[in-house]
């Protein structure tokens, strides 16, 4: 079995470039060949931590730009001025507390988070976790806007991308050069959000029938 190299090329050039962790060079191939980040616009960082994401979100929305990020844990490390984060669970919070003041709604939603693994039914745990992202877009996502989120390739990848076929106009799976060979998983770029005639209500959003425990990054 081959060893894990744990400091590769991507680790290193994080510490050299200022960024939290690898993670970041995911992001920026993704918007690089699919352009998913909005410039100007305002997006959500679903499961922040550290806080990678963030930074590139950062940068490639610009000062006029805004991004909100969440997770279980909070976010230690300073943040640029358009960035503004809270410690909740996606599964619980009321989507105008993400949302804010403006009441306008998000024009990307990138999930980079996963749930922690047992070694058994990891892939369909983890597309679960999608499939709660998924259902709560009708209240967080704007018409037209993109969606990138991690999972864990398995079973269950192939309904969750057909679930997301349904609702954008472009989705496709993409592993990015930064990711390790030995990991299974891969992100799902949507594009062209399409909205259900009728949205969820943020009531049934909050209440969901098994919240999704432990996310990772």
């Amino acid at each position: 079995m081959a060893k894990r190299v744990l400091h590769d090329k991507y680790f290193k050039q994080a510490k050299r470039e200022g960024y939290l962790a690898r993670s970041a060079y995911k992001l920026m191939e993704i918007d690089d060949k699919r352009r998913v980040i909005p410039r100007a616009g305002k997006v959500l960082d679903l499961g922040c931590a550290p806080g990678s994401w963030l930074q590139v979100l950062s940068e490639r929305v610009g000062d006029k730009g805004s991004v909100v990020g969440i997770d279980l844990k909070r976010v230690n490390h300073e943040m640029p001025a358009n960035v503004r984060t809270l410690v909740g669970d996606l599964t619980e919070i009321d989507p105008a507390d993400l949302i804010g003041e403006d009441g306008r709604l998000f024009d990307g939603v990138f999930s980079d988070m996963a749930p922690d693994t047992s070694g058994h039914g990891d892939d369909f745990v983890s597309a679960r976790l999608c499939q709660a992202i998924v259902d709560r877009l009708p209240v967080l996502l704007a018409k037209g806007g993109s969606c990138v989120m991690k999972v864990l390739e398995g079973g269950g990848t192939p309904p969750l991308i057909k679930r997301c076929k349904g609702c954008f106009v472009e989705a496709r799976p993409l592993k990015p050069d930064a990711t390790r060979e030995v990991s299974r998983e891969i992100y799902i770029v949507c594009k062209k959000y399409r909205p259900p005639q009728t949205p969820n209500r943020s009531a049934d959003i909050k209440a969901p029938p098994k919240p999704i425990e432990g996310w990772y990054k």
